[in-house]
């Protein structure tokens, strides 16, 4: 008898829960279009891209998939939309941003009050209450 064999009697290909039924799915149409709109902006977008479409095609536990609900969008101030909050202020400012120099003072004004607003936002507990109740959900948290 092989190894395999000797594992529990039974072959681990057999396993119930490689089905057809439980393959992870493509791609919706909906995310495939927002990433495809997203290509060739930037080698960092273009990481981010390859990133979520990682996270969308791979195979989760219930425990990890909790995870990643609260890191994605679900605990405002140490999740991914926070750091993108933070990331969008800091480009928008001219002191962090050494391509906005040249712009007329009250324009980089403008663009960095606009940045500071969108971390705001995107920082709001409000934004984030949807993921993290979905991710205490799957425990009942």
């Amino acid at each position: 008898m092989g190894r395999r064999t000797l594992m529990a009697g039974r072959d681990p290909h057999s396993n119930p829960v490689h089905t057809a039924g439980n393959a992870v799915p493509p791609l919706d149409p909906d995310l495939a279009g927002s990433l495809d709109d997203l290509a060739g902006i930037h080698a960092g977008i273009d990481l981010i891209r390859d990133g979520i479409r990682l996270l969308a095609l791979t195979r989760h536990t219930a425990d990890g998939t909790q995870t990643l609900l609260a890191t994605l969008a679900g605990s405002p101030g140490a999740d991914v939309i926070t750091a993108v909050g933070h990331l969008v202020a800091r480009l928008a400012n001219a002191d962090l941003n050494p391509a906005l120099h040249g712009l007329p003072l009250d324009v980089q004004k403008t663009v960095r009050h606009l940045g500071e607003q969108a971390a705001f936002h995107l920082a709001n507990p409000d934004l984030h209450q949807p993921a993290s109740e979905a991710s205490a959900s799957i425990t009942g948290t």
